[in-house]
């Protein structure tokens, strides 16, 4: 039989085990005729956000003194969101191409 402290070490231990890790989401964002689509999304911090480029020209996501993606012409990229808040993004090559995120806590 396992001393007290043993047994309470164990029970924590097989409690972990049975334990759910939170799940990242990969939100697609689709690049075609100059615009983002979905427009404006909603995602998680840790969550992937992956641009597919359909166009046969480069565009960016920025966001201003933050963060810039390159995506290549029919390819794909992707950024992994690190902090929450209201992000509005741009293509810089077309400043027409605007989308937004609205990024949570996990």
């Amino acid at each position: 039989m396992l001393p007290g402290r043993y047994l309470f070490l164990f029970a924590i231990m097989i409690a972990g085990m049975n334990a759910v890790p939170a799940h990242a989401e990969t939100i697609q964002v689709t690049i075609d005729k100059l615009v983002f689509t979905p427009m404006e999304i909603k995602a998680k911090v840790g969550d992937t956000i992956e641009w597919v480029n359909k166009d046969i020209l480069a565009h960016t996501a920025t966001v201003s003194g933050d963060w810039d993606v390159m995506i290549a012409a029919k390819s794909l990229a992707s950024l992994v969101l690190k902090k929450t808040g209201n992000v509005d993004y741009y293509c810089r090559f077309h400043p027409n191409m605007k989308g937004r995120i609205s990024i949570t806590p996990k």
